[in-house]
C-alpha cells in the first residue's frame, strides 16, 4: 500500500510539473517580444531617420518638432545634455550652425524593444568644411505615437579610435 501511494504521488507531482512547464511556454511565447523589425517597420524607421538627417541638414525647425517627442532628450559628443523639444531643437541648430558640412546618417542596426520602440544605430559622419571626416555613432530611441515614429532619445558618440 505504501508502494501505491508513493506511485500515485509521483505521478501527482510529475503531471503538475508538466502543466506548470506547459504555463511557463504558453506564457513565455504570449510576452515574448520580437525583436527583429518587420521590413515595413525597417522601412518606416530609416524614413524617420532620413527626415531627421534631412531637417537637421536644412535647419527644418518644423520637421524637427514633428518628429522629435515633446520630451526628446539628446547626449551629444560633447557631453552636453538637452532636455525637451525645445532645448534639442535649439541645440541642433546651433551645432549645425557652429560645425558647417554634409551630415551622413546611416541605419546599421535596428532592434525591437516592443511593437512600440526601437532603438536605431547608425554611423553619423561629418564632412567638415576643411575636408576632413568626423566619424561617430548616434543611437535613437524611437517611440510610436498614434501609429507614427517619433525620436525620443539621441546618443551620439565619439569612439576613443
Amino acid at each position: 500500500m505504501n508502494f501505491e501511494l508513493s506511485t500515485v504521488n509521483n505521478n501527482i507531482k510529475m503531471k503538475i510539473f508538466i502543466a506548470l512547464m506547459y504555463c511557463l511556454v504558453i506564457v513565455y511565447g504570449a510576452i515574448g517580444q520580437q525583436t527583429v523589425p518587420t521590413e515595413k517597420q525597417r522601412k518606416e524607421l530609416s524614413a524617420l531617420i532620413d527626415k531627421y538627417s534631412k531637417a537637421r541638414e536644412n535647419r527644418d525647425t518644423v520637421l524637427l518638432k514633428n518628429i522629435l517627442t515633446k520630451d526628446v532628450d539628446q547626449l551629444v559628443s560633447t557631453g552636453e545634455w538637452r532636455n525637451g523639444l525645445a532645448a534639442s531643437v535649439n541645440g541642433m541648430l546651433r551645432s549645425s550652425a557652429s560645425t558647417p558640412g554634409s551630415r551622413s546618417l546611416i541605419v546599421d542596426k535596428i532592434k525591437l524593444l516592443s511593437s512600440s520602440s526601437a532603438i536605431v544605430d547608425c554611423r553619423y559622419e561629418i564632412q567638415n568644411a576643411d575636408g576632413t571626416m568626423r566619424k561617430m555613432w548616434s543611437t535613437f530611441i524611437a517611440v510610436s505615437v498614434a501609429g507614427t515614429w517619433k525620436i525620443t532619445s539621441i546618443r551620439n558618440m565619439l569612439p576613443s579610435q
